[in-house]
């Protein structure tokens, strides 16, 4: 009777509904948890090998899992003052020296063009909108710095790319967002360009400008290519670097490199190594979590009107 009566009513027992539903779940959760796995466990087996024992490390073939102990002597050798701590030095004042560049420039752009009647506005839209599609080469960069004489020179790790186009399209749509009531009211009150920009739309401005300022900041800390290019002298090489050449091409450490530390002191290269690839990481993961609530919304806010 009660089976009839759930047919007539439309509805069935809810055991046939919830064994297709459980099992997808089921699936969901499975797969979800070999993806972070994957992404989890070599991360863990860096640090891991970074802090593990130099025993530990011969013993397991360069890579550690779980570590047997806790030791920092990989660590205490890459801040003993050699290529590793300058080139560390090296990379935060172009992250930190470049961010603020390139916020300011893009920002300023960004505004100018998304006020109808500026000076060039159109010809200058249209430039950005180019350089979208279309980059000078290799050649012409390199050119370019070169007479503007800024090889071996920081800033050209900073210069060439100060100006995102597609940044700057992010920051004039959201600026093209702010009700035009808002600045009219401003100017009224006797507020010029440089005070409305200033004092309104910079503070209206959090969410877009902390999600385009992690954008640049990632950008330059991860650059090394630009360096390959410019920089000649290894005193001013950024640590993306002396990574890829120390870690990625497997060039050995000297003691030389490590400030100075006796070769029967330091440890295996494969823990230098790692713990270089760790302090690479941790700026970045230190920032990010300051940013994230001001992630989805200033991509969306940003990207609304165009």
């Amino acid at each position: 009777m009660t089976t009839s009566t759930n047919v007539l009513r439309g509805t069935e027992p809810k055991g046939i509904d919830d064994a297709p539903a459980m099992s997808s779940r089921v699936l969901k959760a499975v797969v979800l948890l070999v993806c972070c796995a994957v992404v989890i466990i070599p991360f863990i087996g860096v640090i891991s090998t970074s802090i593990a024992s130099q025993e530990h490390v011969t013993n397991s073939g360069g890579f550690v899992l779980w570590p047997d102990a806790f030791n920092l002597d990989a660590y205490k050798s890459i801040f003993n003052g050699g290529v590793v701590q300058r080139a560390l030095v090296v990379s935060v004042v172009i992250a930190a020296g470049g961010t603020l560049i390139s916020l300011a420039g893009s920002t300023m752009l960004a505004y100018a063009l998304s006020r109808s009647g500026s000076f060039g506005q159109r010809p200058i839209l249209l430039i950005v909108l180019f350089s979208l599609l279309f980059s000078p080469g290799l050649i012409p960069n390199y050119l370019v710095v070169k007479e503007f004489g800024l090889l071996d020179s920081l800033l050209a790790l900073i210069l060439p790319t100060a100006i995102s186009g597609f940044n700057v399209i992010v920051l004039r749509s959201f600026f093209m967002s702010i009700p035009d009531s808002v600045l009219d009211s401003a100017r009224i009150d006797g507020a010029g360009d440089f005070r409305i920009f200033w004092s309104v739309v910079l503070p209206l401005s959090k969410a877009v400008l902390a999600v385009v300022g992690l954008f640049y900041a990632v950008g330059y800390w991860n650059a090394f290519f630009n360096a390959m290019l410019y920089i000649n002298d290894t005193a001013k090489w950024p640590l993306q670097l002396v990574l890829r050449t120390y870690v990625i091409n497997n060039t050995e450490l000297s003691s030389g490199d490590l400030g100075g530390a006796g070769a029967d002191q330091l440890p295996p290269q494969e823990s230098i190594q790692m713990a270089i690839l760790v302090v690479s990481l941790v700026p970045i993961l230190i920032v990010y979590p300051f940013l994230q609530r001001h992630f989805a919304k200033g991509m969306m806010t940003g990207a609304v009107k165009g």
